[in-house]
């Protein structure tokens, strides 16, 4: 049986918008005792959705030393890891590194990569969501907008002005907050829709 189509992107610009967790229900932790707190809520939780920002790089060649954002979202609540600080970056890379807790995204092959290098952990029970649609048939790779779309005949609002911003800034805008909350967010929504899949790859 063929999976629905994908809608194309002028589709689900006609779609009415998706649900958002609002800046009432994210937390932005930026030192150690936020992270802490954080992770005390988060363990009590069996799957989360995730996902990371790093800022652009706009020159051939040029590295990236991001991540420099780590999301993680439950249902009720979703978590904005800022790793500047040393504690902070411990608290997450620990999160991460913690298994018998799914961590639900997508496109999460180069986030890992990245986590490994500037965390110095291996995240642990990953689930790339695209995995899980195309072995539902789906051909082309699964983004969450796309996602959203199939599964809630929804538009997920995502600005590509946030998308391209400097996450490197200690001082994240309310814009950039809600944009890197939302997409863990999101993919939480879409683990939870495809009825709690189980497994880790990325």
């Amino acid at each position: 049986m063929q999976p629905p189509p994908l809608p194309a992107p002028e589709e689900i610009a006609l779609l009415e918008p998706f649900e958002r967790i609002g800046l009432d229900r994210i937390e932005l932790v930026a030192s150690v005792s936020q992270a802490e707190a954080a992770a005390e809520l988060l363990l009590a939780e069996p799957v989360w959705g995730f996902d990371t920002e790093s800022k652009p790089t706009f020159q051939a060649g040029e590295a990236s030393d991001g991540p420099h954002t780590v999301q993680l979202a439950v249902l009720d609540r979703a978590y904005v890891f800022q790793l500047h600080e040393p504690g902070c970056r411990a608290v997450a890379g620990e999160l991460l590194a913690r298994g018998g807790i799914v961590k639900a995204g997508f496109g999460l092959h180069d986030d890992k990569r990245r986590i490994t290098h500037k965390l110095g952990v291996e995240p642990q029970d990953v689930l790339d969501l695209d995995t899980v649609f195309r072995s539902q048939g789906y051909r082309r790779q699964m983004g969450v907008k796309a996602a959203v779309a199939v599964l809630f005949n929804r538009r997920l609002l995502k600005s590509k002005r946030a998308a391209t911003s400097n996450w490197a800034s200690r001082q994240l805008t309310p814009a950039q907050v809600l944009y890197a909350a939302n997409d863990a967010w999101a993919a939480l929504r879409v683990y939870h829709a495809l009825g709690g899949v189980t497994g880790s790859s990325a």
